[in-house]
């Protein structure tokens, strides 16, 4: 499986690209660490080179890396953007999380 973005999620990434002048060729990176109200919280970060062990994907252009702990728990997620007056932002589709917090930043397996 894959990490994938929807249409709309890779064009905001492609925003923020263009908003922080990253060079051709920059990727979303996704992780996540420890924490959080469900015990793991999401990274999502911007960089312009991908670490040499990092799983990498494409969609919609927009290439996404993960580093190979993280893709354990991501592998088959999908992430949106939602751009909402209450909740807006990345949201993370984990088919390997058997709860979220409410907020959707934090899941458990």
């Amino acid at each position: 499986m894959a990490i994938s973005l929807t249409e709309r999620a890779a064009e905001k990434i492609t925003t923020v690209f263009e908003s922080k002048s990253m060079p051709a060729g920059s990727l979303l990176r996704v992780g996540i660490k420890g924490g959080g109200c469900s015990g793991f919280s999401y990274i999502i970060d911007v960089t312009d080179k991908a670490a040499e062990e990092d799983e990498i994907f494409t969609s919609f252009d927009v290439s996404v890396c993960c580093d190979p702990k993280s893709y354990l728990y991501l592998n088959g997620t999908e992430i949106d953007y939602e751009d909402d007056l209450l909740k807006g932002g990345f949201v993370f589709k984990n088919p390997n999380a058997s709860e979220s917090c409410h907020c959707g930043a934090s899941f458990s397996v």
